[in-house]
C-alpha cells in the first residue's frame, strides 16, 4: 500500500488492496500529507471491508435520475428542470467527481456575468447541493458534497425592481395589444405568469368582480376581488371568447406557452431594461403597500404561504409610515410637559 506520483508534479494515487482486488485511484491532490491522509482512510475503510470505488458518474446522468426523483416528490419540479439545464450548461460534460468547490465558485461567477441576480444563483446552487446529498444516498458518489463548502452569494431582498408610472406607460405603448391587455391584467392582479397563462373562465365571476383560482406554486386557493382596469380587460376578451382560456394565442387558438420573446422586444422598443413578468407582480404588492393597504391584506391578495415573504415590500410603505406616526401625537388628553427651568437644569 503506497502512494506515488506518475508524473513529477502531478497528483498523488495510491495503492491498495480492497475486496481481492488491487486498486489504484488518483487522491487530486498534489500535497503528500493531504494523499497519506487520505491513503490512512482508504486503508481502515479496506480493513473493515467497507471500501468502494468511487463510480464516474457524469453530472448528465444524474440529472435525468433526480428530474425523475423530483417529478414524484416536488411540485416545484419544472423550475428545478430549469435550473439544472442552467448548471449542466455552464459545467460543462462533467463528473460528479469534477465537481468541486473551486468549480462550483466559478460558476456563481459565470452566472453572474450573465446579470443574473444573486438569489437566482442561490437557488440554481441549492438545487445543486440536494442533488448531491441525494447522490450519495443512492451510492453514485462519496465524500464531502462540494456546494457545502461555498458560501452562498448575499441576497438584498429589500432591492425589489418594480415599476414606476412611467416606465408603465412607455412599455404599454411599445406593446401589441394582446400583450397590452396581459401586462396590464398583471399588474392589476399580481397573478404570475402562468397562472395568468392558465387562467379558465371558469375561474373568473365577471358579474361578481371577483376571481378564484388554484395557484400552480403554492397549490392554495386565490378568492380575490377585481379592479376595474382588470374587468374591462376581462369582458373585451369575453366577447371572442374561443376557448376555456381566458388569453389564448389567436393563432393557434390555444393558451400562450410563453411571450419571453414578445415581451423583450417590447422592452427593447421602449429602451428600457431589466424588466421581466415577475417585476409585474412585484409592483402590483409595491403599489398596494404604497397606498396604505395592510401588509395582511398584501399576502391575501398576492397569494403568498407566508407573512414574511409579503413584509419584503413593507419597507415601501413610508408614507402609511408617516401617517402612522402622526396618529400618535393626535390625542386629546394632556400629557406631562417638562417646565423649561427643569430641563435646562439638567
Amino acid at each position: 500500500m503506497r502512494i506515488y506520483q506518475r508524473r513529477t508534479g502531478g497528483n498523488f494515487y495510491y495503492d491498495i488492496h480492497a475486496n481481492g482486488k488491487r486498486v489504484q485511484i488518483s487522491t487530486r491532490t498534489k500535497n503528500v500529507n493531504h494523499a497519506k491522509k487520505i491513503l490512512a482512510l482508504r486503508m481502515s475503510e479496506a480493513e473493515r471491508g467497507v471500501f468502494e470505488k468511487q463510480v464516474s458518474v457524469p453530472l448528465a446522468d444524474l440529472n435525468k435520475q433526480y428530474m425523475e426523483h423530483a417529478k414524484t416528490h416536488k411540485r416545484s419540479w419544472v423550475r428545478d428542470e430549469q435550473m439544472l439545464g442552467h448548471i449542466e450548461r455552464i459545467m460543462g460534460p462533467v463528473t460528479l467527481k469534477q465537481i468541486t468547490p473551486l468549480r462550483v465558485e466559478e460558476y456563481q461567477r459565470e452566472r453572474l456575468q450573465e446579470k443574473v441576480c444573486p438569489a437566482t444563483v442561490n437557488r440554481e446552487l441549492a438545487v445543486l447541493k440536494h442533488e448531491l446529498n441525494l447522490a450519495e444516498k443512492w451510492e453514485l458518489r462519496q465524500g464531502p458534497n462540494p456546494v457545502r463548502m461555498v458560501k452562498f452569494l448575499r441576497e438584498d431582498n429589500l432591492q425589489l425592481a418594480t415599476l414606476s408610472e412611467k416606465e408603465e406607460r412607455l412599455l404599454l405603448k411599445h406593446c401589441p395589444s394582446y400583450l397590452q391587455d396581459m401586462v396590464l391584467f398583471a399588474l392589476n392582479t399580481g397573478l404570475r405568469c402562468g397562472d395568468l397563462f392558465d387562467l379558465r373562465w371558469e375561474e373568473v365571476d365577471l358579474e361578481g368582480r371577483r376571481m378564484a383560482r388554484l395557484m400552480q406554486k403554492s397549490k392554495q386557493m386565490l378568492k380575490v376581488p377585481l379592479n376595474e382596469v382588470a374587468c374591462e380587460i376581462l369582458t373585451a376578451w369575453a366577447t371572442q371568447r374561443k376557448c376555456p382560456y381566458v388569453f389564448y394565442n389567436q393563432l393557434t387558438g390555444d393558451r400562450f406557452r410563453d411571450l419571453k420573446g414578445s415581451l423583450k422586444k417590447a422592452v427593447k422598443d421602449a429602451v428600457l431594461e431589466g424588466i421581466t413578468w415577475h417585476i409585474f407582480r412585484h409592483t402590483f404588492a409595491s403599489r398596494l403597500v404604497c397606498s396604505g393597504v395592510d401588509i395582511v391584506t398584501v399576502k391575501e391578495l398576492c397569494g403568498h404561504s407566508h407573512i414574511s415573504t409579503t413584509m419584503r415590500y413593507a419597507h415601501s410603505n413610508e408614507e402609511a409610515k408617516r401617517r402612522a406616526v402622526a396618529l400618535a401625537g393626535s390625542c386629546d388628553r394632556p400629557g406631562t410637559v417638562i417646565p423649561m427651568e427643569r430641563r435646562t437644569r439638567a
